[in-house]
């Protein structure tokens, strides 16, 4: 990435060895280039920083000088086992219905502009409609789909995604008179149900084991609860 201030750390390191002092160059409040050029000529160094290195295979110079210095280096703690995640089932947000972000709320993977445009360049249509539908936000249609599924039928139509619910209701909050229209120009009635409240008493009808999951805790919240003691929270429907 753009870590410009390493050029300048690199110089200031080589500078400080040779005169034997400690350097402190606070971002942008610190050493620039006026003052590494003074440094440089007191230290008996190139004002660029540039020494001639020669090839080590067959011990002939570079035709280039090359910036040699002194590099304070940071190790970053990334390790596979913190970061490897998946998702089959999980909680969805209260607003939008889609599943929650990140591996410390069992979130799934976002699927953002680009990879959809992709998908659209690849003309992979119906996994496309999955993805925007069933498997994100639309509540009826995931419960149908599961119904479906365990009663090995076809999986039906997908419907609307409560992300476009939202949008409406944002748009009719700013005084717009939105209406949702077929093509034959007839007015489409988009139903404002509770979607969790039906797909845990439509699961009940069926007779479907659909998982609950607590809500996240926000953080800075206190635990009150001993140790191995179950909480009695309310928990949300997500499969």
């Amino acid at each position: 990435r753009m870590n410009i201030g390493q050029v300048l750390e690199c110089h200031l390191g080589m500078i400080a060895r040779a005169l034997g002092f400690w350097v402190a160059s606070p971002v942008f409040d610190g050493a620039n280039e006026e003052i590494i050029f003074r440094k440089s000529r007191e230290a008996g160094l190139s004002e660029d920083g540039k020494i001639k290195l020669c090839d080590g295979r067959t011990g002939e110079p570079f035709d280039n000088e090359v910036v040699v210095g002194y590099v304070y280096m940071m190790k970053l703690a990334h390790l596979v086992d913190d970061k490897i995640h998946a998702r089959s089932i999980g909680p969805y947000s209260l607003v939008t219905q889609q599943p929650l972000g990140g591996k410390a709320q069992f979130g799934g993977q976002r699927f953002g502009e680009m990879e959809v445009w992709a998908l659209e360049a690849y003309g992979a249509a119906y996994t496309l409609q999955e993805i925007l539908t069933v498997k994100s936000d639309d509540v009826v249609g995931r419960l149908k789909t599961y119904e479906s599924i365990v009663k090995g039928e076809n999986i039906p139509e997908p419907g609307v995604p409560e992300s476009f619910k939202v949008l409406i209701k944002e748009l009719q909050s700013l005084c717009l008179d939105v209406r949702v229209l077929s093509e034959d120009d007839v007015d489409v009635e988009i139903k404002e149900e509770d979607g969790n409240l039906n797909e845990e008493e439509k699961a009940r009808e069926l007779g479907f084991d659909i998982p609950t999951f607590p809500r996240p805790q926000k953080a800075g919240a206190e635990m009150d609860d001993e140790p191995g003691e179950e909480e009695e929270d309310e928990e949300d429907i997500a499969f």
